[in-house]
């Protein structure tokens, strides 16, 4: 029998998860978990980079794991922590910054992409606005998935360079250490097609960034109101449609029954049903699937919720890992 093998996700401390992040992530995660040594840790220190409000900081942490453990995460079976619950991953992160070549930190795309930005738009610093946080980005999460012996990482397509960079810097460290102690070289997962990114109310693919999104446990009055804003043509009632050109569809497609897809598409094709009748079946599906879950998501975003004590559970859980992994690495670079 194979032995299993320990996944690791990181979690950004964002806010509220979308309905995008749902299918493309987090339900895909929730099934792995069934089947896999799981561990998933909230980003919250990486998170400083961009977020300068504590109050904003401290609410998004929370919301973002209340939402993950309101969606299914079970936090006997996976280890679900905040990584600044974790002082190995920041020991780990000056040892692993003492292999790392700052060229190949010159070439990590978020760096790139701050540069490129101030050059288009003519300024003549292109390090404006970078910070070491987000310089450094790539050893802290090396020193994420290192410091738990990861087998496999999780992550979307935009952040293979990251699981590259992690090897990179992982046999960097074992040939300079490796008759000592050598970290696994995890590996990464990713998704397959694009079945899992979700269009937007603008048509545009779901994100924050482009405020097209709709969040998990939007109210259910407020639901109502964002799914109506959804824009479609001014085709009438009667007329065929082309169910696949229409985002309140494609959306449908993702949460409804299969049965009741197609008999919604069947209706769309020969004209027996109009946008605003197929935007009402939207909002009833995506509320049927996620007002459970907002029920559960309030009482743990409350105060004096059992969130804190699951939190500190699983970072206990995780520290039995990373202070056995630091060990290893204290003895190999002669700090022990």
């Amino acid at each position: 029998m194979a032995a299993t093998k320990t996944y690791l996700t990181g979690v950004q401390t964002s806010g509220m998860p979308h309905i995008g992040n749902y299918i493309g992530a987090i339900k895909p995660a929730l099934a792995a978990a069934s089947e896999n040594d799981t561990m998933y840790f909230l980003a919250d220190f990486h998170s400083l980079n961009s977020v300068k409000d504590p109050g904003r900081l401290r609410g998004d942490i929370r919301s973002v794991a209340a939402t993950w453990l309101a969606c299914g995460l079970d936090p006997d079976r996976t280890i679900i922590y905040r990584q600044s619950s974790i002082p190995e991953v920041f020991e780990l992160t000056a040892i692993l910054a003492s292999v790392t070549a700052k060229g190949l930190m010159n070439r990590a795309h978020a760096y790139k992409a701050a540069r490129d930005r101030n050059e288009a738009a003519g300024g003549t610093d292109l390090d404006a606005g970078v910070n070491m946080g987000l310089f450094n980005y790539p050893i802290l999460m090396a020193a994420d998935i290192l410091v738990m012996e990861a087998d496999v990482v999780p992550v979307g397509r935009d952040q293979v360079q990251h699981i590259e960079y992690t090897g990179d810097i992982a046999r960097a460290f074992n040939h300079l250490y490796g008759g000592s102690y050598a970290f696994p070289i995890p590996q990464g997962s990713y998704p397959e097609g694009e079945a899992s990114i979700l269009p937007g109310i603008d048509g545009r693919k779901m994100s924050k960034s482009y405020d097209n999104h709709i969040p998990i446990f939007l109210p259910e009055n407020k639901l109502k109101k964002l799914v109506r804003r959804i824009p479609t043509d001014s085709t009438p009632v009667e007329a065929p449609k082309d169910p696949d050109s229409s985002v309140p569809f494609q959306l449908l497609a993702q949460f409804a029954p299969a049965e009741r897809t197609a008999q919604v598409r069947k209706r769309l094709e020969e004209g027996g049903m109009g946008w605003g009748e197929l935007k009402n079946d939207l909002f009833e599906v995506l509320n049927d699937t996620f007002a459970p879950m907002r029920e559960r998501y309030e009482e743990l975003v409350a105060p004096g919720s059992d969130l804190d004590s699951i939190l500190a559970a699983g970072a206990e859980r995780a520290r039995e890992r990373s202070r056995a992994t630091l060990a290893k690495v204290r003895t190999a670079v002669g700090i022990d």
